[in-house]
């Protein structure tokens, strides 16, 4: 069964006077998923972001939110959208609830008491959300922003850089706060040079160099694919080498302590108890994942982007 598609943009360029900045950008998201624009800073990411949401004009192609045309329907098709296109904006002598409540009002769609508490609870503000915005560190501001976004409870969420400045606290809260507004069905879209934090957030991803998407790639690719791999550190490789062979797993040497095996997280057990009645020593048994920026390297000719 093909995913519902929420965003769908094709053949976006944006050219200012004779200089292209943007050019032929074609990529879809879909019900849930949440997909990555990656590049270095300015390649033209946050350019893509604002010619999707019609905060700068498009010169060419098309954006589709629902199966619906921006140029042809702004007004419903942004309503389904929310979004953190630069560093949100609050007033700062009110509490964060009361910055809520007043954003509800702006608010296309109806918002009610109960969604608007349900966001709250949903960013992690409950505590904190009738004090003013003035005492708020950066995490929570960022939190709030979030919150502001989902009142109204969009289909497409768009984040520009969210994480920028947060401290690694702030940003695992913010992962596991996306990670649950992306299960509850929400597509979401998020930029960052900050290939780490992509890595660990997102579904998809999307290279941007100078302008143009370069590759489209699934994050479970990068993160060894339908079958990982798994490397064994042991005392005495010959001897792990010929367990194997029995075994008929497909292995090789990563260097001269490690064997490496391609097998399912299942079958790691059972190797391990097969070393051990061959007398196999174990020191170490870890799972071998490809970084985000190793594959961005090698996507890219050495990153020269």
């Amino acid at each position: 069964m093909e995913k519902e598609i929420v965003l769908s943009v094709k053949r976006l360029s944006k050219k200012i006077g004779k200089k292209t900045i943007v050019q032929n950008i074609n990529f879809d998201i879909t019900k849930g998923e949440v997909f990555g624009l990656i590049g270095p800073n300015g390649a033209g990411k946050t350019t893509i972001i604002r010619a999707i949401v019609s905060l700068i004009h498009r010169s060419s192609g098309t954006v589709m939110i629902n199966g619906k045309s921006v140029a042809d329907d702004f007004k419903t098709t942004i309503a389904d959208v929310g979004g953190i296109i630069e560093n949100p904006e609050f007033y700062m002598y009110l509490s964060g609830m009361e910055n809520l409540k007043q954003f509800a009002r702006m608010s296309r769609k109806p918002v009610s008491p109960e969604r608007i508490n349900e966001v709250v609870a949903q960013v992690k503000l409950t505590n904190a959300i009738n004090n003013k915005v003035k005492t708020y560190s950066l995490g929570m501001r960022q939190r709030l922003g979030l919150a502001q976004a989902l009142i109204h409870q969009p289909s497409l969420l768009v984040l520009d850089e969210p994480t920028n400045g947060l401290d690694p606290q702030g940003m695992a809260e913010f992962r596991e706060i996306i990670r649950s507004i992306s299960s509850q069905g929400t597509a979401v879209l998020i930029s960052s040079h900050l290939l780490a934090e992509i890595q660990q957030i997102t579904d998809r991803f999307a290279i941007i160099e100078k302008g143009r998407l370069t590759h489209i790639e699934d994050m479970q690719q990068v993160n060894g694919g339908s079958t990982p791999t798994y490397l064994f550190k042991v005392a005495d490789v010959a001897l792990a080498e010929g367990v194997l062979r029995q075994l008929n797993y497909p292995f090789s040497l990563d260097d001269a302590a490690y064997i490496q095996v391609n097998t399912a997280e299942d079958q790691i057990p059972a190797i391990i108890q097969e070393f051990v009645a061959h007398d196999v020593a174990i020191f170490e048994v870890s799972a071998k994942k490809v970084s985000l920026e190793e594959r961005f390297f090698q996507l890219t000719e050495g990153g020269n982007v």
